[in-house]
């Protein structure tokens, strides 16, 4: 279908963003881009209708590229999925577990699988993408080779799953966001329970960041993130990320949200969007 609508993810065809996007937009045909900036790019272009952008994982926390490019993409986040991560150990068809020598993936999925690969006495080889190791697999066969890589690869790429599910930790799971170029985007359905992500940069005060942050408290707002990173490598200017649980239109979070734009030299509400499910099951 040539008027297919698409949604830009990073990475290969294969990958957990790939994953994530097959089962939350299946109709939608899934775009790979090299780098987080070109899955941007997509979107903003209107070349994609939405993006499925990582942004935490809970083993190894932020992905720090994303949080740098949100200010400035031009985009909205409409939408939040917490996708839990299940890694596979796959070969070329024919291979066997035993006589494996070397793993390839990157270097987070090997640290994320480490009991398995030492149980095997399995050498490394770190990939600048999980799929992207299945797909170079599957290019130059090896029977003593083997990547580290999601379900969907071993499908896509014509391996064979020796073991299944083996990360260490089986809470290993990533937040994604999904984003739109449109700068005004429908708000959730009333009574839908949301969340507002925003960006700030405190005034150059004493205790600015305190009384910027007071308004939250004194308004009963619940604050379920907060983050900072540098701009533009500068030490003395920092940015901060947060999550609040409402809408700026609830009396409370606008009235928090007044004063800490009264304390900041910058603030930019990135999205209201509705809270994924998954926090309450996972007592979040």
């Amino acid at each position: 279908m040539t008027d297919q609508l698409k949604i830009a993810f990073q990475g290969e065809l294969g990958a957990n963003s790939h994953e994530a996007c097959r089962s939350y937009f299946p109709d939608y045909a899934p775009q790979p881009c090299d780098t987080f900036e070109d899955a941007f790019e997509a979107v903003k272009s209107g070349d994609c209708a939405l993006g499925m952008i990582p942004v935490e994982n809970s083993i190894a926390g932020r992905v720090g590229d994303v949080h740098h490019l949100l200010p400035d993409s031009g985009l909205k986040i409409i939408g939040e999925r917490f996708k839990p991560i299940r890694f596979q150990l796959m070969a070329n068809r024919g291979a066997r577990l035993e006589e494996l020598r070397t793993v390839a993936s990157m270097p987070i999925a090997l640290g994320q699988c480490r009991k398995t690969v030492r149980r095997l006495g399995l050498k490394t080889e770190a990939a600048g993408d999980t799929a992207g190791a299945a797909k170079t697999l599957a290019e130059h066969p090896d029977l003593t080779r083997a990547a580290i890589a999601p379900a969907l690869a071993a499908e896509i790429y014509g391996l064979d799953i020796l073991l299944r599910d083996i990360e260490d930790e089986r809470h290993n799971t990533t937040r994604f966001f999904v984003m739109t170029a449109d700068p005004t985007p429908a708000a959730p359905p009333a009574g839908v329970a949301c969340v507002t992500s925003f960006v700030f940069r405190v005034r150059n005060i004493p205790a600015a960041l305190y009384k910027a942050l007071g308004g939250f408290a004194t308004n009963g707002v619940n604050m379920t993130k907060l983050e900072s990173y540098m701009e533009n490598g500068a030490f003395t200017a920092t940015f901060f990320f947060a999550d609040v649980d409402g809408r700026p239109d609830d009396p409370a979070l606008a009235r928090a949200l007044d004063e800490l734009g009264y304390f900041s030299e910058r603030l930019e509400i990135l999205g209201v969007y509705p809270a994924d499910p998954f926090r309450e099951t996972a007592g979040g």
